[in-house]
């Protein structure tokens, strides 16, 4: 039986010799589903791209061959290649807000490529039936999980043979995760869609996928906190309610009352009456179904999205709705990490000078130190110093995450707002990055406010929790 693709020993390596890739191989049949699993930073992205024949830029191929669908796609030409891509092979990333056109209209983005397309039917099959107004809205009107099955949906309005997906579920509460699950076991088993996906979530993975790759990850410093004079602070796992910012007077940090915030130009209401308390040291969680306005809420407390009703203070002194009209030391203080940092993270600039731009401009460290405090900032997460030089589009989605958090981290703030920063991580280095902020809360005094579908996680790092949507599970 001819597979509908075949990896055989591909080696990618970057310009510097270091291989994003080492002798991968796979074999997906028609209706199978086919997991990518492994570490952050091992090169799921990098195969998965590379089975659309796009290779990341400076990159080469040292060995192997990818044939799709008969095709040889890293040595046929660019009419070939157009022509699997539009009609037969379907990619949706592990950004796939970034990808949206931000003018388009959900309607328009679903039937650009495949005229005719039921745009409804799409949306009820990734389960967006149920969302007031949807096709009239744009890409920035809507929520993480649901920019993600949009492009699911305009993945599948052209019917392809193979749907490539990388990451599908993150950002997504369980229940829309199980849910989308069993579409994609529908697609495989009614459609005879190959289905190749990166999943961090082993439960799913175990229940989904007919055949695993695991690919091993390259060994990178656990996350380590640097303390002012410069040394490693201890690890201390475990829950941290009982910190020492407990000794602080329970007035400081973060308090938001009666906030509410619309979407779009027809100002759909998303957020009414939210009180929110996050006293200097504490940890609050944000949870809720997708498109319950976690990622508003958390855009409004940094300034970066209107709110229409309430107040936002910090250690008593109010917050404007717009970040431009807070001040240098309030925008400092109050630091946010996006769900999707491919959008965030300037192309053009290096990790280096993505992390310096903050440490010059909040007045952090001299030039001449910024390089050592950048290395600092980088082993904090977990990122060697060799990350340094490099350009967004030269890590993986795991990597850029950690470093935005390292960016947020470099202005020192006293407030940290996180949205879902860690489902694009792998368990190990998710738990490392939640007890560095554990540590910064306990060792700094720094308030974490962080929305988050894992409720184990959140029933273990937070001392409080804010519920959106009336449906909305509760942690365990």
């Amino acid at each position: 039986m001819t597979p509908c693709a075949a990896v055989r020993a591909l080696t990618i390596a970057a310009a510097d010799g270091r291989e994003l890739l080492t002798g991968a191989t796979l074999t997906a049949h028609a209706g199978q589903i086919l997991a990518l699993a492994g570490p952050s930073g091992s090169g799921k992205t990098t195969l998965l791209k590379a089975m659309i024949g796009d290779l990341p830029p400076g990159t080469t191929r040292r060995s192997g061959t990818v044939e799709v669908l008969g095709v040889d796609v890293l040595g046929c030409d660019t009419g070939q290649l157009r022509a699997l891509r539009r009609t037969r092979v379907a990619y949706v990333g592990q950004d796939p807000g970034s990808a949206l056109n931000p003018w388009m209209r959900v309607s328009k983005l679903i039937t650009e490529i495949a005229p005719g397309a039921d745009a409804a039917r799409l949306l009820d099959e990734v389960r967006l039936a149920g969302v007031l107004g949807l096709l009239r809205r744009r890409a920035g009107e809507l929520s993480g999980g649901q920019q993600r099955r949009v492009a699911l949906a305009r993945a599948l309005a052209r019917r392809p043979d193979l749907l490539l997906l990388d990451e599908p579920t993150a950002g997504l509460d369980p229940a829309l995760r199980d849910e989308i699950g069993d579409l994609l076991h529908h697609l495989a088993a009614e459609r005879g869609i190959t289905v190749v996906l990166s999943c961090h979530d082993r439960e799913l993975v175990a229940r989904l996928a007919g055949d695993v790759l695991e690919l091993p990850g390259t060994a990178l410093p656990r996350p380590a906190h640097r303390g002012p004079a410069g040394h490693a602070a201890e690890h201390t796992p475990g829950h941290t309610a009982g910190h020492t910012a407990a000794t602080r007077a329970r007035t400081t940090g973060l308090r938001v009352r009666g906030l509410a915030a619309d979407v779009g130009p027809r100002r759909v209401p998303v957020l009414r009456g939210i009180d929110l308390d996050a006293p200097a040291g504490d940890a609050v969680a944000v949870v809720g179904p997708s498109g319950a306005g976690k990622t508003t809420l958390l855009r409004a407390l940094a300034g970066l999205h209107p709110f229409t009703a309430g107040t936002v203070t910090l250690d008593g002194a109010g917050l404007h709705p717009d970040v431009r009209g807070r001040t240098r030391e309030q925008r400092r203080r109050v630091q946010y990490v996006p769900q999707n940092p491919m959008g965030a993270l300037n192309p053009s600039t290096t990790v280096a000078a993505a992390l310096a731009r903050p440490l010059r401009l909040h007045r952090r460290c001299s030039s001449a130190a910024a390089p050592a405090r950048v290395a600092g900032l980088l082993e904090q997460v977990g990122l060697g110093a060799e990350h340094a030089g490099r350009y967004p589009r030269e890590l993986s989605g795991g990597q850029r995450q950690r470093v935005s958090v390292a960016r947020a981290l470099a202005s020192e703030p006293d407030v940290l707002i996180c949205d879902e920063i860690t489902s694009a991580l792998d368990g190990d280095t998710a738990l490392a990055v939640m007890e560095l902020l554990a540590r910064l809360r306990r060792e700094r005094g720094v308030a974490v406010v962080f929305a988050s579908h894992d409720l184990p996680l959140v029933g273990k790092y937070a001392d409080a929790v804010v519920t959106l949507g009336q449906d909305a599970p509760a942690p365990c």
